[in-house]
């Protein structure tokens, strides 16, 4: 709950700060790979950890996740460069990718089924404070202290709860590995996917069409790996596991891209400082956490949950594209409690069908497969938002916030359909 606690704080404050970055460090055109290269390299290290974390337990790669994200934190917090800074956060996606499958794997291993929901919510609630305080604190060390001190400040933060973890996580039990956790064909898949992920990125970022063979190339490494990484059906909406990691993908890459893109457009549309922007952030987040709370005491169906929050997410979205184009921008933020409101009821039921539905010594292989389907969605949303914005300039940058609020509705549209695919219980 601590390392959670600390990384999540990390997670509301950057967003807020980034704009700031990209003013500092004169990299508007990087704006998105500020995100997407820390989302591209979770993907990758989400895969390897799959198999490491079934075959060895979770303990030793939950420490090594954490400290290179502590890594990762260095090197952007000593930046020079927009490039070097992009750098940074890619080696803090490597560490949160280890991380997150072998907190997963932690969770079913030690807590039974019945409990499983609850964890989860304590696991949101864990974001209340830095909702409460991580986009305000983060823009004001921004303001009066610098950017940098958003990353450098939280390593001595992080240090102790990570070293207190050590004598809690030796007694976790350890299962014979799957099958599915190994084998040089899935670190291929991984790496093909993380490659194509990025050239399709840089072929957008690109422009023109010259830049087109190199965006058909990305979605060749990703038409080619993507299958071998995710259930079979899970692009075809199949019924149970295959449908759950899809949901989760469309939903995280439609949230998680406009809330991106929510702090650029109030500071550049309505002159929001970056503490103001935060509280927009702020909102969203404690609406996540409260429905996280209300679907972990509920004896309702967790199908039931997923598409109530998937409903939510879209309503939210839609909302908050119209408010930002608005006079004033702050119908921005009822907009994003209702679509944090989402996100809490359906990512924590999502996380419980994927552990119900999940073998033992598979835990490790489906929870990255979990993982897969975020960082993908959220860097592939991200990454193409980031392209359009980019090339409708700065001169109208609002058109090109307003196509990307529309694109970003029609994502999580999908993510309704595809929660429809759950079969839900009454």
């Amino acid at each position: 709950m601590l390392v959670v606690t600390l990384l999540a704080f990390e997670s509301m404050a950057v967003g807020t700060v980034m704009p700031v970055v990209a003013a500092d460090l004169d990299g508007l055109a990087l704006y998105a790979w500020g995100f997407s290269a820390t989302l591209i390299m979770s993907l990758l290290s989400t895969v390897l950890a799959g198999g490491w974390v079934d075959r060895s337990g979770p303990t030793r790669p939950f420490m090594i996740g954490l400290g290179t994200f502590v890594a990762g934190l260095v090197v952007a917090g000593a930046a020079p460069t927009m490039w070097a800074f992009v750098a940074g956060r890619a080696v803090q996606g490597l560490g949160t990718g280890v991380s997150l499958v072998a907190m997963y794997v932690v969770i079913a291993r030690v807590y039974p089924e019945e409990l499983r929901s609850r964890v989860f919510a304590a696991l949101s609630a864990a974001w209340v404070l830095p909702s409460l305080i991580g986009p305000a604190v983060g823009g004001a060390v921004a303001e009066h202290v610098g950017w940098r001190w958003v990353f450098l400040g939280l390593i001595p933060l992080v240090v102790p709860p990570t070293m207190m973890l050590v004598p809690a996580l030796r007694g976790i039990k350890q299962v014979d590995g799957g099958p599915g956790g190994s084998g040089r064909s899935r670190y291929v898949a991984a790496v093909a996917v993380a490659a194509g992920a990025a050239v399709l990125l840089y072929g957008l970022d690109g422009g023109g069409w010259t830049m087109l063979p190199v965006a058909v190339i990305g979605l060749a490494g990703l038409a080619f790996g993507l299958p071998r990484l995710v259930p079979a059906g899970t692009l075809r909406l199949r019924r149970g596991l295959p449908s759950v990691i899809l949901v989760r993908g469309l939903l995280s890459g439609a949230f998680f891209g406009t809330e991106v893109f929510i702090p650029l457009a109030l500071t550049r549309l309505h002159g929001f400082s970056a503490t103001k922007a935060g509280i927009v952030l702020t909102v969203g987040a404690l609406g996540w956490s409260a429905a996280s709370q209300i679907q972990g005491r509920s004896t309702r169906p967790r199908e039931f949950y997923a598409l109530l929050g998937a409903v939510l997410v879209t309503a939210g979205i839609a909302l908050a594209a119209v408010g930002l184009q608005l006079p004033g921008g702050w119908l921005a933020a009822p907009a994003w409690i209702i679509g944090g409101a989402g996100m809490g009821f359906s990512i924590g039921s999502l996380s419980v069908l994927l552990l119900d539905l999940s073998p033992e010594d598979e835990q490790g292989v489906n929870s990255s497969a979990l993982q897969i389907s975020d960082t993908l969605g959220s860097s592939l949303v991200v990454g193409v938002a980031g392209a359009l914005v980019t090339g409708f300039g700065a001169a109208r940058i609002g058109t090109g916030l307003a196509v990307s609020g529309a694109l970003f509705a029609v994502i999580a549209l999908l993510g309704v359909i595809a929660a429809l695919r759950l079969e839900v219980s009454t």
